[in-house]
């Protein structure tokens, strides 16, 4: 799958009245890194073409911060990802005395000399990957990996993203994502990390197995595509429901009645970029940036003010993450 992160990008939104956070963003695939495999792993599914040019890690942070999106969350969703996830969040935190803990690693962007404290990270084996890494013998062995990366630096708060995807793999697949799935969930409670779950066309599987294994203290639908009655079954669990930029789409009235009646103590934001860029760039590769459009359509479908809603899924970020600083 080609990446879908080169191309002309958005213009940054105006700023918004109040701070919010990217909790889901992708930015080994926004810039174009090409990550080195371990023995026998296969080629990630989204690869970036020789011939494209990307944006610097420097433009997601300072278009970011222009538009009002202070903090984000890295997640990396095969290994080569979520090892390179690791090393870029304690290296932007710490600055240039962490980074020479990664200069071995040339994909790893240089920190500035303060550090950032814009960035934490997660790391998990997205649910397409689990076969995939079965198929070669790899699936137990990643999976231990992916723990011990998660609970090697203190920045990294999220499992995530895990889940169930029946939309790109096949009936031949599914004990395996079930397998991994039920293995993350408890990789997140035995290290006190949140899950941050992937559904899609899987909504009550994911919700029986959640169930069924016990769901850690803070569980995230990251990009929450359910409708209205699974808003509020996640809302009974205590389940949080991150939003994206799906909500803005034309087609999206059923998403936007989910929004509607999730609990507002248990919302948050996202982009997943750089897919789902929002309405009207639908189409185009998109950044944290973005994150400001979804946020002002959220309050729009909540009828609140930008202010408050932005406030409140700031408060709800750190709750269930933990503080950036």
């Amino acid at each position: 799958m080609a990446s879908r992160a080169a191309g002309t990008y958005p213009p940054v939104p105006e700023p918004l009245a109040h701070p919010v956070v990217d909790t889901h963003t992708h930015l080994d695939i926004c810039t174009g890194v090409r990550l080195p495999l371990g023995a026998g792993e296969p080629e990630p599914e989204v690869t970036p073409n020789e011939d494209e040019e990307f944006p610097s890690l420097d433009f997601f942070h300072d278009t970011a911060a222009e538009a009002g999106v202070r903090r984000i969350i890295q997640i990396g969703c095969d290994l080569p990802a979520a090892r390179w996830t690791t090393e870029l969040v304690a290296a932007q935190y710490a600055g240039t005395a962490e980074a020479a803990r990664v200069t071995d690693s040339a994909t790893v962007p240089a920190p500035p000399a303060d550090g950032r404290t814009w960035m934490l990270g997660g790391a998990a084996l997205h649910p397409n990957e689990a076969p995939r890494l079965a198929e070669r013998g790899l699936l137990d062995d990643a999976l231990t990996e992916i723990e011990t990366l998660v609970a090697s630096h203190d920045r990294m708060r999220v499992v995530g993203e895990t889940g169930l995807d029946y939309f790109r793999t096949g009936e031949e697949g599914v004990a395996e994502q079930h397998r991994s799935f039920r293995a993350h969930i408890e990789i997140a409670k035995r290290t006190g990390r949140a899950l941050q779950i992937h559904d899609r066309e899987a909504h009550a599987d994911v919700l029986r197995i959640l169930k069924e294994e016990g769901a850690p203290e803070v569980t995230i639908f990251h990009c929450f595509s359910g409708d209205e009655a699974m808003a509020r079954e996640c809302a009974a669990a205590g389940y949080y429901m991150s939003f994206a930029g799906n909500l803005t789409f034309k087609n999206a009235d059923e998403l936007r009645r989910a929004a509607a009646a999730a609990p507002l103590e248990l919302l948050l934001t996202e982009t997943d970029a750089p897919f789902l860029t929002p309405h009207p760039h639908r189409g185009k590769p998109g950044g944290p940036y973005l994150t400001a459009i979804t946020a002002r359509k959220l309050a729009e479908v909540r009828d609140m003010s930008e202010a408050d809603l932005c406030a409140a899924v700031w408060a709800n970020a750190e709750r269930a993450i933990g503080s950036w600083d």
